[in-house]
């Protein structure tokens, strides 16, 4: 009898996902132009061997191969087709040929249209474009710009999306009663006499194709076509309701902000840049999707992040190829390493103090469209649980929650697990007066441990989902009574012990103790998995499964680093993994990261306290980020024989 597929998958690590596709290493600051083509060096650091003659043939063949086909296609000709044997290319290399030959056929194919001088044949694209007069939310306003001289104009917008009261105040009254012509300007200069002199708008642009006039009205503003003019003007006018900035609904804290980003996407970006007032915070503007194009922005502060991460990050999100991107949730999917890892690779929050934070220290913010969270990436396994809370309590009290979460992961984890081992497998592990307890408790259920433990984990998930589903003001009485009801019922009934309800409900406290929704269902699945493997081969089996798991996940990487930095492999950095160091010694951003800073405060914060430094140990951070790890260790090590001769000194003096 063979061992099933799906068993032995769970005790093999697959050596082929150690060659990633991308590796962080430190910054280059000589030649960042070409970061991209150096992706696939290890984070050791080590560059990558030069490729051999052979891998170049075979390119050289498939580009020939490539060019025949289509110039095949392009004759027409019915030709016979023959298999031709090719050499696999990676996956990198295949994707920077495919966005290559799109854009070949892009160019060739067909140009973006210009925007026509005569307003007759605007009218009519604009009738192509929209599905004008079906289309009843586009807004075509004919006017004449200037009082004694008119030109004729039209002004197109989305009713719904622009601010009206803008539209007639800022564009259309100035132009249409506030202007005045004069015989000198031309045909030529309408545009700019228009941009120059008579539009008041602070935010306007002048564009020449078609498709980026459309998408300008699209996103709110207005487009201003002149008679004669083969130009139009984007004028800013977004208005479109929204909510107003709230408390976060999922990352509650007591001691800190309450502020959480809403559903407007400068809104958002205008809450981090409020508490990050920083001339180098920088906001990249993509755009993705080929139906519905979607506003995607990558923040990061100029000098401190790493540029390879921003450079892999932007080449991820240019290569998506989507009709439609709808929230963060869906681009983590498409630019994380391995989507199918249970464990998330980016965080995703709702909060503009905790985005600050981490831009800080040299990660990477992502906004998406009208999306109400932010993306933060790359992710360690370690920063998933962590709170908002932690950095504004003392470092004893953030310890002390911290350490109650860990706690709580483990319960999550392997509480039922162990409950099935040791009923079933292993009850001479447990004391004898415990053991008899459980026995004692079990006598009337005619079902086994395995089955009393899936009805109730199914009655919690059940739960757990109606309680979101449910309207909020009953949610929370229908989730309590609900569990309560149910447990009573089941252990009146001897369908399950009481001892299990217990280990049932304390494992549901814990799961909901993890700070990350994303990791909760993470937890909640590899709880069933441990489950499962405890059942058939109890403590054994169990302990297999951990050290499966461990070492995938130990492998596995977020945007070049790895997921459990900085403990596997382990780096250099401040205390700020497991537990929570004091603020006034968190003197090192995260190594892993490889930031141009490594450094974000003094070695010393507080000359009061009777503790000062020399000025060597003050001094700023090497310029070469390659040597942070022997810095930082010289540098606190000067910290700690200063501290020695402080005391000394202070004992002398006594």
């Amino acid at each position: 009898m063979g061992v099933p597929k799906w068993l032995s998958s769970m005790f093999t690590v697959d050596d082929t996902i150690i060659s990633t596709q991308f590796s962080l290493i430190e910054a280059e600051t000589s030649d960042s132009g070409n970061s991209n083509a150096s992706n696939n060096n290890q984070s050791t650091g080590k560059t990558k061997p030069a490729r051999d003659d052979t891998d170049n043939a075979g390119d050289v063949e498939q580009d020939s191969g490539m060019r025949e086909e289509i110039e095949d296609e392009k004759r027409g000709e019915d030709e016979p087709e023959f298999i031709r044997s090719q050499r696999p290319i990676p996956l990198l290399k295949y994707v920077r040929q495919s966005e290559e030959q799109a854009a070949t056929r892009k160019a060739v194919t067909t140009d973006s249209p210009l925007i026509p001088a005569r307003l007759k044949v605007v009218h009519e694209r604009l009738n192509r474009s929209f599905h004008l007069p079906d289309n009843k939310d586009i807004v075509i306003r004919e006017f004449y710009i200037g009082i004694d001289k008119r030109w004729p104009a039209i002004a197109v917008f989305v009713d719904g999306l622009a601010n009206t009261l803008l539209v007639n105040t800022n564009l259309l009254e100035p132009l249409m009663l506030l202007s005045h012509i004069t015989e000198h300007n031309s045909t030529a200069e309408r545009i700019d006499t228009v941009m120059e002199a008579l539009l008041p708008s602070n935010q306007v642009a002048v564009v020449d194709h078609w498709e980026e006039a459309v998408a300008g009205i699209l996103t709110g503003s207005t487009a201003i076509f002149v008679e004669d003019s083969d130009s139009a003007i984007i004028a800013e006018s977004k208005g479109w309701e929204h909510r107003s900035v709230g408390t976060p609904q999922t990352e509650n804290v007591v001691n800190g902000p309450h502020q959480a980003f809403t559903e407007s996407f400068r809104a958002n970006t205008a809450l981090v840049r409020s508490l990050l007032r920083s001339p180098d915070l920088v906001t990249e503007m993509l755009s993705v999707g080929r139906l519905a194009k979607t506003d995607v922005a990558i923040m990061y502060i100029h000098g401190l992040t790493n540029e390879r991460l921003v450079a892999e990050i932007r080449r991820r999100i240019k290569a998506i190829d989507v009709d439609y991107l709808a929230d963060t949730g869906t681009l983590s999917q498409f630019i994380e390493d391995n989507p199918r890892v249970w464990l998330p690779q980016t965080l995703t929050t709702e909060r503009p103090d905790r985005v600050a934070q981490s831009l800080s220290e040299g990660y990477v913010a992502i906004f998406v469209g009208q999306s109400s969270f932010v993306m933060v990436a790359p992710m360690v396994f370690f920063g998933l649980m962590q709170a908002a809370e932690d950095a504004y309590l003392r470092f004893p009290f953030g310890s002390f929650l911290r350490l109650i979460r860990w706690i709580s992961l483990l319960s999550a984890l392997f509480i039922p697990a162990l409950y099935v081992s040791v009923t079933n497998y292993h009850p001479e592990m447990i004391p004898t007066d415990l053991m008899m307890a459980i026995a004692g408790s079990r006598e009337q259920v005619p079902f086994p441990v395995i089955v009393e433990v899936l009805m109730m984990e199914l009655a919690i998930e059940l739960i757990r989902e109606a309680g979101i589903r449910i309207p909020s003001i009953i949610g929370p009485t229908i989730g309590i009574v609900g569990a309560l009801i149910i447990g009573q019922a089941a252990v009146q009934a001897g369908v399950v012990s009481p001892l299990l309800v217990i280990v049932i409900a304390v494992t549901a406290l814990a799961s909901f103790t993890i700070p990350n929704y994303n990791l909760q269902f993470g937890v909640r699945i590899l709880r069933f998995v441990f489950l499962f493997v405890a059942a058939l081969f109890g403590f054994y089996g169990l302990t297999l499964a951990i050290v499966a798991v461990l070492a995938r996940l130990t492998v596995q990487q977020s945007l070049g680093v790895p997921l459990f930095s900085p403990a596997a492999p382990k780096s250099d950095s401040s205390r700020d993994a497991f537990l929570r160091g004091p603020a006034f010694e968190m003197n090192q951003r995260p190594l892993f990261l490889y930031p141009q800073k490594s450094w974000r405060q003094k070695p010393y914060t507080r000359p009061w306290s009777g503790v000062s430094g020399s000025e060597s140990v003050m001094k700023s951070e090497s310029k070469s980020p390659g040597g942070q790890s022997s810095g930082s260790s010289t540098k606190r090590g000067g910290a700690r024989s200063a501290t020695r001769s402080s005391k000394r000194k202070g004992s002398d003096k006594q």
